[in-house]
Parts: C-alpha cells; sequence; structure tokens
C-alpha cells in the first residue's frame, strides 16, 4: 500500500500509542513548548480501551512528569497497606517474611489503580495542554524520508477487503509526519518490530523474553475485602513446568484484580497457560478469597521481562521506542509503567532539544543516554540477574541467588553476579512434543473457573469480521506440516483467547483455524510461535478489547 497517494499532515512530534509513556512524552513536549504541534494516535475506541486495568503503580514517574498530580485529580487512591508474599503447595501455603526480601521489593508509597483510568486522565491533561489525540487510529505502517529515516506513521485505514486488497469502499487513511516519531506501543508493538529489525538496534543485546499475563476483575464478598492489601504467589500449579505467579490487588469499591504470569520461556508444548489460571483459583486460599463473589472483566497481554541487557538501542534515525516497546518492565517488581512515563519525559525533553536546535529526523541521542545513565537505569540494573536465574537455574536459585544480587546492588550499587544472559529466545525454548507428557487440567467449573471463550466474552473484544485477518501466517502449510507433528501444534494452548485450533474431521486433513475475532491483542502467538510463523500486525482502529472503565 505504500504506492498509494495520501493527504499528509505535519506535526513536530507524531506519538504512536497512548499508554503511560506516550501520554507522558506529549504533556512534557507541551509543558516545555506550548507552541509545539504533538498528536498522539491509539488504536482503541478511546483512550485506556486497550489497556489491561489493574497494577500497583509506582508514582515516581508520575511525581517527576506532574509532581502536583493529588490536587489535579488523578484517579490513585488506594494506597498499598499490606505487602505480602507466598509459596504455594497444591493444599497449602507458605508465607516468606517481607524482612528478608530486598528493600527495592517494598511496595510501601506505591498504589493500586486502573492503569486505564490513569490513562483517561493523563490524556485529559494532555488535551488541555493543547495535545491532539486521535482514537480509534490504528497506525498500520511507517514513512520513510528520503535518507531512510522514519518520517511519519499511515494511519487510519478502514475497509480493506478480506484479501487486504482496497476495495471500493476503502479509506486509505492518512499520513502523519513528524520531525520525530516517537513509538509507544506496548509490547511487541508491529511498527517497534520492524524498526529494530531494519535499524538492527537489538544486535548488542540479549534476546528480549517475554510472560503471558491474563487477569480478571472480580467483586469479592466485602467482609473479605481488605482495600489496599498485595499479595504476591509463585510454586503451585506451575511447579517445573514453567516459570511465573500470581498477584492479588486489593482495590475499592470491593474489588480485586486476580491476575497470572507465565513466563513464556517454558519448554514443554503441551503447557496451557490459561488453564493453569484457572486451576491456580481452585486453590484454597484463593477459592476462599473469590467464593460468593463475581468476575467482572478478563484480559490478557505479553509482558516484557528481559531487563535490562534485552533493551534494544532506543533510537533510530527520526524515531525513538518507548516504555514496553523497548522492555522497560523491572520483573521481580513487576512493574514498568513508572519507567514508561520517565522514558516519555525523557524522549520529550530531547526532541525539544533537538527541534530548538534545528535538528529533525536525526537520532535522539541524549534520549539513549538518559536512559542508560538515569532512574530507569537505576532501577533495572539492580534487578537484571532475576529473570536469566530463575530461567537456566528455577525458581530456588532465583529467589536465592536473585535475591542475594539484589540485596548486593541495595547495598553497594554493585552487582555480585555481573550480567547474566538468557540464551534462547522463547520460541527456541520449546521443546518437541514427544520429550514431554500431556498435562491433565481439570475442566472449569463455571463459577471460579471458566472456559477461555466464556472470558473472553468478558473482554468487550470486537472485530469486523470482514477485514483482513490481523495474524498472519508466513507459511500456511507450517502449522499442520511442522507444528501440528512436531509441538502438537501448541498455538491451541498458549493461547489465551481460543483464537487458534486445528480442526479434524473424518476422511479429511487436519485444518488450522484462526479466529482472529476472539484475539485479545495479547501478541503471545507472535512471540511464542516454535516456527516462528506468525506476525501479528495492527487491525483496523478501534477493533480489538474494550476494557472496562472501572
Amino acid at each position: 500500500m505504500s504506492a498509494i497517494e495520501r493527504e499528509a499532515m505535519e506535526y513536530d512530534v507524531v506519538i504512536v500509542g497512548a499508554g503511560p509513556a506516550g501520554l507522558s512524552a506529549a504533556i512534557r513536549l507541551k509543558q516545555l513548548d506550548a507552541d509545539l504541534n504533538v498528536v498522539v494516535l491509539e488504536k482503541g475506541s478511546e483512550v485506556g480501551a486497550h489497556i489491561l486495568s489493574g497494577a500497583v503503580l509506582d508514582p515516581t514517574g508520575l511525581d517527576a512528569l506532574i509532581p502536583d498530580w493529588k490536587e489535579k485529580g488523578a484517579p490513585i487512591n488506594v494506597p498499598v497497606t499490606s505487602d505480602n508474599f507466598y509459596m504455594l503447595g497444591e493444599a497449602g501455603s507458605l508465607r516468606i517474611p517481607t524482612s528478608i526480601m530486598p528493600p527495592l521489593m517494598s511496595n510501601h508509597g506505591t498504589y493500586i489503580v486502573s492503569m486505564g483510568n490513569v490513562c483517561r486522565w493523563m490524556a485529559e491533561q494532555a488535551e488541555e495542554l493543547g495535545v491532539e489525540i486521535f482514537p480509534g487510529m490504528a497506525c498500520s505502517e511507517l514513512v520513510f524520508g528520503d535518507s531512510g529515516e522514519v518520517k511519519g506513521v499511515v494511519a487510519g485505514v478502514f475497509g480493506l477487503e478480506q484479501d487486504g486488497s482496497i476495495g471500493e469502499n476503502t479509506e486509505v487513511g492518512m499520513e502523519l509526519h513528524g520531525k520525530y516519531v516517537f513509538l509507544s506501543e506496548g509490547v511487541r508493538g508491529s511498527l517497534s518490530k520492524e524498526v529494530i529489525a531494519k535499524y538492527d538496534l537489538a544486535k548488542d543485546a540479549e534476546p528480549q523474553k517475554y510472560g503471558l499475563g491474563m487477569k480478571e476483575i472480580w467483586e469479592i464478598d466485602p467482609e473479605k475485602h481488605k482495600e489496599g492489601t498485595v499479595t504476591h504467589t509463585m510454586g503451585w500449579p506451575l511447579g517445573k513446568n514453567a516459570g511465573g505467579g500470581s498477584f492479588i490487588y486489593h482495590l475499592d469499591n470491593n474489588q480485586v484484580y486476580v491476575g497470572f504470569v507465565v513466563h513464556l520461556n517454558y519448554e514443554n508444548p503441551h503447557m496451557f497457560p490459561y488453564m493453569e489460571f484457572q486451576r491456580f483459583k481452585h486453590h484454597p486460599m484463593v477459592a476462599d478469597l473469590l467464593k460468593g463473589g463475581k468476575r467482572v472483566a478478563y484480559g490478557a497481554r505479553a509482558i516484557t521481562e528481559g531487563g535490562w541487557q534485552s533493551m534494544p538501542k532506543l533510537v533510530a534515525p527520526g524515531v525513538a521506542l518507548l516504555g514496553c516497546s523497548a522492555g522497560m518492565v523491572n520483573v521481580p517488581r513487576i512493574k514498568g509503567n513508572h519507567n514508561a512515563m520517565l522514558s516519555g519525559k525523557a524522549a520529550a525533553e530531547a526532541a525539544f532539544e533537538a527541534i530548538g536546535a534545528g535538528r529533525a529526523g536525526d537520532e535522539l541521542a541524549t534520549y539513549e543516554a538518559d536512559v542508560r545513565s538515569g532512574p530507569i537505569a537505576k532501577d533495572l540494573k539492580r534487578v537484571r540477574n532475576v529473570k536469566p536465574l530463575w530461567s537456566k537455574y528455577g525458581l530456588v536459585a532465583s529467589l536465592m541467588g536473585g535475591g542475594a544480587d539484589m540485596w548486593a546492588a541495595n547495598l553497594t550499587g554493585f552487582n555480585i553476579l555481573g550480567t547474566l544472559g538468557h540464551g534462547k529466545n522463547d520460541a527456541e525454548a520449546t521443546g518437541e512434543a514427544a520429550k514431554f507428557a500431556p498435562i491433565d487440567y481439570p475442566k472449569p467449573d463455571g463459577v471460579l473457573s471458566f472456559d477461555r471463550l466464556t472470558n473472553v466474552s468478558f473482554s468487550m473484544t470486537n472485530h469486523e469480521e470482514s477485514q483482513p485477518a490481523h495474524l498472519r501466517l508466513t507459511d500456511p502449510s507450517i502449522p499442520v506440516g511442522v507444528n501440528l507433528p512436531k509441538y502438537a501444534e501448541p498455538a491451541q494452548r498458549y493461547c489465551p483467547a481460543g483464537v487458534y485450533e486445528v480442526v479434524s474431521e473424518p476422511d479429511k486433513d487436519p485444518r488450522f483455524v484462526i479466529n482472529f475475532q476472539n484475539c485479545v491483542h495479547c501478541k503471545t502467538c507472535d512471540i511464542k510461535d516454535p516456527s516462528q510463523n506468525i506476525t501479528w500486525v495492527t487491525p483496523q482502529g478501534g477493533d480489538g478489547p474494550n476494557y472496562p472503565n472501572m
């Protein structure tokens, strides 16, 4: 579609994604110069629609960006009052004293929030400063300048035929050009992935690692609700099958966020992350909490877990990667929003300086330097060995070795283990099905646990069925010809939305079916497919999940 003639709009900075990173960048740019023309493009139907709400927010990023956020009415009202950590067995639990945890693991001074609502509020602050925000505008293509720099994006393409061709009802969208383009798409964004590959930004970094995070919002019995309580668990039901753990956050209004993370470097292709999550809720400690309550929302998304050593170079000519587009999550803390905000602020300051000097389309080196030497570096470098220890040696080694390494970093500023590597990416970690035993999962009971399609309906996901599928196979023969005999086609299981299935019919060859209408945009398939045969691209604007405003 690059040969299509489109109208173009000119801006100083074009920002893709209205998450915490992109909105922070927009706000900071207008704080620095009210006359800068700044636009934010959001693929969700509204700001927050694609943000899986429910997080413990470290407010340091927001403190730096909007120091008076409390006075301005930010929806950040539930401070963490109790911090719990448990190791689970199938029928019991062992509480680990917080006193032995490194101080950086403390949640003192943090808040339980709906990040969807925080971003909606941040969008209001940005618009008051004069930022243009266009929701429902998916960015499907990069625009390059004559020197190979990124000079803009294509947004607002609607009504393509199912084969991707232009029909009589197609809206071809428009080009939005900027002196600089910021990509704040979140994890495994399609444009970010293209930029990283085109400019070889990851050549000096370790492979990026990922987890699959699944979350339900529950309304529970008021007598069991303890506002401000944060609980994390490890152990059962994953055991040796995979790394990961859970979180339970008590916010206000008798609601709790119940979440489960499975590290995607697991070997056994019979692993079914969604069913591990459903089984987890039947642990006595969790079942007792949820008994008498009701699930009101569901969602899933991938999480970057590679940390410091997996961050690619952050800049290329005309473009910068912000937040989770680059992988700025602090894995042991399960927090990344503060770093996303700090990255947006730093990128904005670099662009402001460059534009003021009359520059455009070059590399924002001062942004890279800020991230590599400032508060984001301090946050991520201290915890950089927890994930590789866990991946290579298991949970116990991660708790003991990683804990010692974090203690040393906290006390001295140095990691006693140096910087450990990750080795394989998550797709390469997948083993052959014949080498592993299938896993028997109990059937969901419809009370505490639910089948995937029922739960997907609680994400309010919607895709226009006549559009081209946004989940694309490089080679359509691979799922049945390679992945099925070799890996038991794990797409049937790793997808938390039931998008992929292998259909077997009498006297017919198996068929691989993609139900893209179910997709919640977690991008696990793009990451975990052992043949790296699936590519996630953005669907038309407004499609996908519509997470609740709560």
